[in-house]
């Protein structure tokens, strides 16, 4: 009898798991359950420089409970490592040498560039416009300043923010360090767009962070009755720096520590927000970077903690990013040591919003949503390292090798061929210092033949950034 009822609660138990393992899985797919999204996209922060990433001076107490009721994603990266491709990959789920946002002449677009992300692309806005989702742009864009590849007409309802970084139109006559902490926000003659318009030039940089968290709460509140998405993509810690008065001088950190408490304080607010209006569960927050910390600029840049280099170059430090995932009730909190990639997101919020995946081209994301609800390992097994259109490095699994090596910004050295490649195991060495290359000839020929199958399929889009007026 007693045999009997234990495999009756075996029994019972095991269609309680599949029936919670289905409700987790229709959580992704049920058009009537799906989420709001906001991405928070900064621009510059490196791997290190957050409080619940090891920074020991910066606080970021917003960040670090965000982290907490969510997941902190510790193998997290970028399409590129400069802005323009790395922001065209997460937005179109794609690699940028395949749709032209990249190039070997000119690595990101100026406000003299004549094109921008082609408009048969589709923008995660544009996927969820199909199943009804009201969709805004806030802050840094870098996509294209034209009408024609503007947010508005790449799939986002509205736009409020600068169109290209906030060091262009430069108009000073002093170089960066020579004022540094004092430079007047004058010597930027960037211009805030609201939609296509400008209403301000030069923009007062030292309250950008402050309006576009506003901007971010209010379009939470006009949305907060029908699903939304919203992209905030600050500007900052790009070079240069500027803070509002309320957080001038209160980091240990200096200057740059501002920023980022800044940054933190906007983002406790938007979740707060969330609560506030009752729809913390039914929205899920990402907050990365663009790419790694541009070195060069000494204490007004940022870290990379452990890991090796930053912005421009395709070490870990110049792609691997600080990523969090939030969503209380909906996400399993936890810290995943899984791969993952801003080009997932594409992928990830089609799936969750119940809207299909482009099947005209190649995709270059994986559905995180097991992941997100259910703490299921990352279907993610590889990594490609572009720099510019040369693909530089490969990561399959634990291992990544180096083809090609190169310093940006005048860091880090002149540029290197590897044959054989330099190979590491990125779970045991993070800071890439030891070439394991002779112990693993096999690994190196998996990924020979993973580059082959890449490039044999690879057709490249033409180049979007070269052309400049």
């Amino acid at each position: 009898m007693m045999i009997k009822f234990n495999i009756l609660k075996i029994v019972v138990g095991m269609l309680c798991f599949y029936a919670s393992a289905d409700h987790a899985l229709s959580q992704s797919t049920d058009p009537a359950d799906s989420p709001n999204f906001i991405i928070i996209f900064v621009d510059d922060m490196g791997y290190g420089d957050l409080g619940t990433f090891g920074h020991p001076t910066i606080r970021t107490p917003n960040l670090d409970q965000m982290a907490s009721e969510g997941q902190k994603w510790t193998q997290f990266y970028v399409g590129a490592s400069v802005c323009t491709p790395s922001r065209a990959a997460l937005l179109t789920g794609r690699l940028p040498v395949r749709n032209g946002m990249c190039s070997d002449k000119s690595r990101v677009l100026f406000p003299n560039s004549v094109h921008g992300l082609p408009t048969h692309e589709i923008t995660i806005a544009e996927q969820l416009k199909q199943v009804g989702y009201a969709t805004a742009c806030v802050g840094k864009w870098h996509l294209g300043h034209h009408p024609q590849y503007l947010p508005t007409n790449q799939g986002f309802d509205s736009y409020f923010g600068i169109p290209y970084s906030n060091d262009m139109d430069y108009v000073g006559e002093k170089r960066y360090w020579e004022m540094a902490d004092t430079l007047p926000a004058e010597y930027y003659n960037v211009p805030l767009l609201r939609d296509t318009t400008v209403v301000e030039r030069p923009v007062n940089q030292h309250t950008l962070i402050k309006r576009y968290t506003e901007e971010t709460v209010k379009k939470i509140r006009e949305h907060k009755d029908e699903n939304f998405f919203i992209y905030l993509a600050h500007n900052l810690p790009h070079i240069p720096l500027f803070v509002s008065d309320a957080f001038r001088n209160r980091s240990a950190r200096g200057l740059y520590g501002d920023v980022i408490e800044e940054i933190d304080y906007g983002v406790g607010q938007i979740l707060a927000t969330l609560k506030q209006e009752g729809i913390a569960e039914e929205t899920i927050v990402v907050f990365t970077s663009d790419n790694g910390p541009w070195l060069s600029y000494r204490t007004h840049g940022g870290s990379a903690g452990l890991l090796r280099a930053g912005k421009g170059m395709t070490w870990e430090g110049g792609m691997r990013v600080p990523t969090i995932f939030w969503s209380p009730g909906r996400i399993d909190p936890g810290i995943i040591t899984g791969l993952g990639s801003t080009m997932d997101l594409f992928t990830t919020c089609s799936t969750m919003a119940g809207v299909s995946v482009p099947e005209d081209r190649v995709m270059d994301g994986v559905d995180l949503t097991p992941v997100l609800y259910r703490q299921e390992y990352s279907k993610r097994n590889q990594v490609f390292y572009y720099r510019g259109t040369e693909l530089c490095a490969v990561r399959l699994g634990d291992f990544k090798a180096h083809f090609v090596t190169q310093g940006a910004y005048g860091m880090f050295g002149p540029r290197e061929e590897h044959d054989p490649p330099l190979l590491f195991n990125l779970n045991h060495d993070p800071s890439e210092k030891y070439n394991v290359a002779d112990q693993h000839p096999e690994v190196l020929e998996k990924i020979r033949l993973l580059v082959e199958e890449h490039e044999a399929n690879l057709v490249r889009g033409e180049d979007q950034l070269a052309e400049r007026k």
